[in-house]
């Protein structure tokens, strides 16, 4: 408890000592703990409360520290302030040395002196010696610190009223001077009109003053000026009815609000719209209205004189924003031409032209109607969905895609349109297609590729005649006929006739040839293997 601040570390024997004596002085079989002052501490207030902070602890049971220091706060008044135009005495009459040499006082140095610098000082002339200024020692507290209005003297805010009444005691008078004038002025050229000139109290009636009171009432309204010649009401203060901005709302989150400066900048009513509050705060003051125009200008005419224009806002606002709307014609000028420029030279006009406003916002009349399964019943089509990859995109003069054909011979695929099974070949249409037929009679016939002589040469080979066929080129019906006859002749070998049983010498010399390859197949191989990698790969000459 409270003795426990003057204890530190515990062995475990005091500790149960000190909790036993903890617990006797609660049940009131032990003495309490005495202060510094001889006054017991209650024994049962919290231990957080009793005990001491590292740097108050005086070592005994006290409560010092949870008591307001007993300190002189008379210097610490906040009506306490420098004395205004208080001297130490009459003034000297010849300088002293060590004083001040412009003004001749002795409490400051020349660097600190307030008066106006003289042609030649106190030092060299010994005439208007200012007197010695009190110098006084205020030591402002906590609160004198954070005092705005410390020190502020009430009498010099009522000269601003006196000047503002004999202003307008001066414009009233002038004011009425002007309407008796005009008066007198209607009433005589009305008088010369009726024969009765020269009368300038013709039409005056005390029915004029009567209508002149009526209005009196009005005049001694709060923040109103009352012209009672005129009859104009200027509104030139806060109404004092009008509601504080901080009293809007009561709850302290609701919006921060500074009190130096009495700005709120935050909605204090975020339920309420701020077109309808009455005070949606000062950032929406800010950003409505012309405010952000005004704020264009001036960032305009900040940047203009940063670049060496002599131009001004405040000094100057007419020419401001003469030159604003100068700069914004010009700048709309020259992106037009840049636009215009950029379009002649590479084109994409068609490209700017905006889509519909149904389109962009996604929104269309047409009805669809779904069943549970996900099915279209009454409506569009559901669009398809599209691969990643181009799709019907033919190449090297092709009518159909790779893999559209199969060639069960060989297993393996090619075009349907040129039977041609090598990927990005050329489109030989039905030329390819016979070629590619006889090719694979050829192989079922010999059983492997066919010979060389079988293949198509180029003009360059045979003398110059293009598309024309070698000698040893196989006849297509023929060949076909020839299958079948081995077709048959086979089936009758596996029901068990003998005379097909027998092998002809050429198929003998067939079967055992053996196909090795050699230095022209690879060199023709070579030359005509599609390369993929070639720039020219798929280029193809339209020109005859």
């Amino acid at each position: 408890m409270a003795s426990s601040s003057a204890v530190g570390k515990l062995s475990r024997e005091e500790f149960r000592r000190q909790k036993d004596l903890d617990a006797a002085r609660k049940a009131g079989t032990a003495p309490a703990a005495l202060d510094e002052e001889g006054k017991p501490i209650n024994p049962h207030i919290p231990q957080y409360i009793s005990q001491a902070p590292w740097y108050l602890d005086t070592g005994a049971p006290s409560l010092s520290h949870q008591r307001r220091p007993a300190d002189d706060r008379s210097s610490n008044k906040l009506d306490q302030w420098y004395d205004r135009n208080v001297t130490a005495g009459p003034a000297a009459k010849k300088y002293r040395k060590g004083a001040c040499e412009n003004c001749g006082a002795m409490t400051h140095k020349r660097p600190d002196c307030l008066e106006r610098p003289r042609k030649k000082g106190a030092k060299y002339t010994s005439r208007n010696i200012a007197p010695d200024e009190v110098i006084q020692n205020i030591e402002a507290g906590y609160d004198a610190k954070r005092d705005r209005w410390n020190g502020y003297d009430p009498a010099e805010h009522k000269k601003i009223y006196d000047e503002y009444e004999a202003i307008e005691a001066e414009r009233q008078r002038l004011r009425e001077e002007e309407i008796d004038k005009q008066t007198t002025t209607d009433m005589a050229a009305a008088g010369k009109a009726d024969g009765k000139e020269g009368d300038p109290d013709f039409g005056s009636s005390d029915e004029e003053d009567a209508d002149e009171d009526k209005y009196a009432d009005a005049a001694d309204a709060v923040g109103q000026k009352m012209d009672t010649k005129t009859r104009i009401t200027v509104r030139n203060l806060r109404i004092r009815e009008d509601t504080a901005k901080y009293l809007i709302n009561l709850d302290p989150s609701s919006a921060y609000y500074d009190p130096k400066t009495r700005s709120m900048r935050d909605n204090p009513l975020q339920s309420v719209a701020p077109e309808e509050a009455v005070f949606a705060g000062d950032n929406f003051l800010r950003y409505s209205g012309e405010a952000p125009e005004v704020q264009d200008l001036q960032l305009f005419a900040w940047q203009s004189a940063a670049r060496g224009n002599d131009v001004h806002l405040n000094a100057n606002p007419t020419q401001g924003q003469l030159l604003h709307q100068a700069y914004k014609e010009k700048k709309e000028e020259l992106r037009d031409s840049s636009k215009v420029g950029v379009l002649a030279k590479y084109g994409g006009e068609e490209y700017l032209e905006t889509a519909p406003k149904e389109l962009r916002l996604g929104q269309t009349e047409e009805y669809v109607e779904y069943s549970r399964a996900g099915q279209i019943i009454h409506g569009k089509e559901r669009a398809k969905v599209r691969s990643k990859y181009p799709e019907d995109v033919y190449l090297n003069n092709h009518t159909s895609v790779w893999g559209s054909w199969y060639d069960a011979g060989s297993s393996t695929w090619g075009y349907a349109c040129c039977h041609s099974i090598v990927h990005i070949s050329y489109c030989t249409g039905e030329a390819g297609k016979q070629a590619a037929a006889a090719s694979s009679a050829q192989n079922l016939l010999v059983g492997g590729p066919p010979p060389e002589d079988s293949t198509f040469k180029s003009s360059a080979g045979t003398g110059g005649d293009k598309g024309k066929q070698r000698k040893g080129d196989i006849d297509v019906e023929a060949e076909q006929g020839r299958l079948s006859e081995e077709r048959k002749r086979k089936s009758r070998v596996n029901e068990g006739d003998d005379r097909f049983s027998k092998k002809t010498k050429n198929e003998e010399a067939l079967e055992n040839k053996k196909f090795d390859v050699t230095e022209g197949d690879l060199e023709r191989y070579r030359r005509e293997r599609s390369r993929m990698d070639d720039p020219m790969a798929n280029y193809v000459d339209t020109d005859d």
